[in-house]
Parts: C-alpha cells; sequence; structure tokens
C-alpha cells in the first residue's frame, strides 16, 4: 500500500493565522490533519483489506455453460436444533468468529438473556438473572451476571432483545459465547429489571 505522507497538511497551512495568537496557542509540528479521503474511511469503519471466507478457493474455474451456479459462500449446520439464519446463507459478511460461517463450533451451555449493551464492535452484553437460594435464612435472593457473546452480522441485535448464546472456544479475554438466535424485541422494562428465562 503506498505510504500516505503527500497526503497530510500541516495544521498552519490548512488554517487561518491569527496575527494576535501568542505562541502558546499556535499548533506545532506535531499537530496533523489527515486528508478528506483518509478520514472518510476512518469515520465510515470501512475495512480496507479484502476479505474471503477461509473454505471458499476464490480462483477456482468456472462452467460457462452451466445452468446452476453453485454459490461462492460456505455455511454449516450448527447442530443442537439451531436454525441457520438466511442472512448468513445469502449474506456477504466475512466473520471467522460466526459459528455459521466461520471456524466455530457450539458446544456445552446453552443459556437465554437480555442484551443490555451493543456498544462494542460485534460483540454484545447478555444480562441473566437467576435466584440464589440462602439456606440460613430459607430465602432466595435475585442476582444476575454480565456475560459478553459475539455477535455475528446476521442477527440484528438491539438493546432490550432476548438472544439465545451457546458456549464455543474463547474468542477473546472475555468471550466465550456466542450468539445463535435472536427474538425480535419486546417491551423495554428497564435494563435492570429482574426477569428470568
Amino acid at each position: 500500500m503506498p505510504r500516505l505522507a503527500k497526503e497530510y497538511k500541516e495544521c498552519d497551512q490548512a488554517r487561518d493565522v491569527d496575527p494576535h495568537e501568542s505562541e502558546a496557542d499556535k499548533p506545532t509540528s506535531q499537530h496533523r490533519r489527515l486528508s478528506p479521503v483518509v478520514s472518510t474511511l476512518l469515520l465510515c469503519n470501512i475495512i480496507v483489506a479484502y476479505q474471503s471466507q477461509d473454505a471458499i478457493f476464490v480462483a477456482r474455474k468456472r462452467n460457462v455453460n452451466a445452468k446452476k451456479v453453485k454459490s461462492m459462500r460456505w455455511v454449516k449446520n450448527v447442530g443442537l436444533g439451531i436454525k441457520t439464519p438466511d442472512a448468513a446463507i445469502e449474506g456477504n459478511y466475512v466473520d471467522k468468529k460466526c459459528p455459521f460461517t466461520g471456524n466455530v463450533s457450539i458446544r456445552g451451555k446453552i443459556l437465554k438473556g437480555l442484551v443490555i449493551s451493543t456498544k462494542m464492535k460485534r460483540t454484545v452484553v447478555v444480562r441473566r438473572d437467576y435466584l440464589h437460594y440462602i439456606k440460613k435464612y430459607r430465602r432466595f435472593e435475585k442476582r444476575h451476571k454480565n456475560i459478553h457473546a459475539h455477535c455475528t452480522p446476521a442477527f440484528a441485535v438491539k438493546e432490550g432483545d432476548i438472544v439465545t448464546i451457546g458456549q464455543c472456544r474463547p474468542l477473546a479475554k472475555t468471550v466465550k459465547f456466542n450468539v445463535v438466535a435472536h427474538e425480535a424485541q419486546r417491551a423495554k422494562t428497564g435494563k435492570k429489571t429482574f426477569r428470568m428465562f
């Protein structure tokens, strides 16, 4: 990739210089401004690198006379009665941590919870409420756990949605679950309202 040094501009050249401005207020040579092209790419969050699935050979020979063209997309069945979403089959996203199109297998626990945050990229925070029995007082107390789960682009998850997550290998420091099913948003009752599934 070509160097972007030519596309940088010094701040002094880019703005009007005020004669009454003190030396402390003037920008130093360390302050630089990105060109409009580079800043637009950064703002739009576009992945510039070429994306392709690991299981697909992109340069395969194609038969010109064939009536039925096989798609260039690899999708697998997760199992455990989990339906593969249509967005994973027909979409064109590339996600190596997706349980339907990537290199991740679902095994272990299958849990259900409420999405309380979608601020991270392709990761959601799922809140699970449960009751803990105190033997001394013979009563239950309310408790909750927040679980970080990878969310594939096949699901359009929003805060307040109910998702089913399945355990997988560790995908990051705190991510050990993957979203495998998504229910539409219900009535908003608040993030910290106690709800058991």
